[in-house]
């Protein structure tokens, strides 16, 4: 690692990083001050959920049900808005740390001081994982004031299911910022890395809500990653978390292994 080109890429990053962290902090922590008042309403709520298509329950979480506040917010928050903002942010940032370097000229200067290519690629993989990391251990610390301060031992909130699910949430968008960081890795044209990167997230997201929506289109969801997170099955205990976490960890890896690897190997443009 190239300790001074990681702390130069979180500076220059890292009011983004934190805008995103406190945003995600922010949304928890309404989403938990709001929970009370619906928690001596949950049958009516519950009984409005079954009375919507199965499909749409599922597919957006709603299914898990309210009986407890991690319940509610892995299907209000964890299901949709966070998916989208830790999206933006791997896509966003895979392109930024790599192909815009390669694309405005800047990578050449950077490879030009006394350094390698594998140890500038490796460096800003691990900036990117080190803002996926920030933003859920804000987002986890929330949850923990929130139930604190909102919630107060009154309403159920199981601590250790919320860590799964946060655990599981931050291995799910190492391996989509992984892939993001591959497809970075090898492109010239940031605006067509960006392209590509969005195209594959989004694309993966959209597969796996259609999978849910209809059982017709069950198969779609083997062909993309999101089919492996199911917050509302984690905060209910049923999904062998050990198990998708290695997966999840492994595809990462892979990934970003390749990804540092093909960057060494590859012709830069002069």
């Amino acid at each position: 690692m190239n300790l001074t080109l990681y702390k130069e890429m979180l500076r220059v990053n890292m009011k983004g990083i934190m805008n995103y962290a406190c945003g995600s902090a922010f949304y928890i922590l309404f989403m938990i001050w709001l929970y009370p008042g619906l928690a001596n309403n949950t049958k009516a709520i519950d009984d409005l959920v079954s009375a919507m298509p199965e499909g749409v329950g599922n597919a957006f979480g709603l299914n898990s049900g309210f009986a407890s506040a991690e319940a509610f917010i892995s299907g209000e928050y964890y299901g949709l808005i966070l998916v989208l903002i830790l999206s933006i942010v791997c896509v966003q940032m895979s392109t930024q740390l790599m192909a815009r370097l390669v694309d405005r000229g800047s990578m050449a200067y950077l490879l030009a001081t006394p350094t390698t290519r594998r140890k500038v690629a490796f460096t800003q993989a691990l900036v990117l994982t080190t803002a996926l990391f920030v933003i859920m251990a804000t987002t986890t610390l929330a949850g923990f004031i929130g139930d604190a301060w909102f919630l107060g031992g009154e309403y159920e909130f199981n601590s250790s299911r919320f860590v799964q699910l946060n655990g599981v949430a931050f291995l799910l968008f190492f391996a989509i910022g992984a892939l993001s960081f591959l497809v970075s890795s090898i492109s010239n044209d940031e605006k067509k890395a960006f392209g590509i990167s969005g195209a594959i997230t989004f694309g993966f997201f959209t597969l796996d809500i259609l999978g849910k929506i209809s059982e017709k289109m069950e198969v779609l969801r083997y062909l993309t990653l999101f089919t492996l997170y199911q917050p509302g099955k984690i905060v209910n205990g049923t999904v062998e978390v050990a198990l998708v976490s290695l997966a999840l960890l492994l595809v990462g890896v892979f990934a970003f292994a390749l990804g540092i690897e093909l960057f060494r190997r590859r012709d830069l443009p002069l």
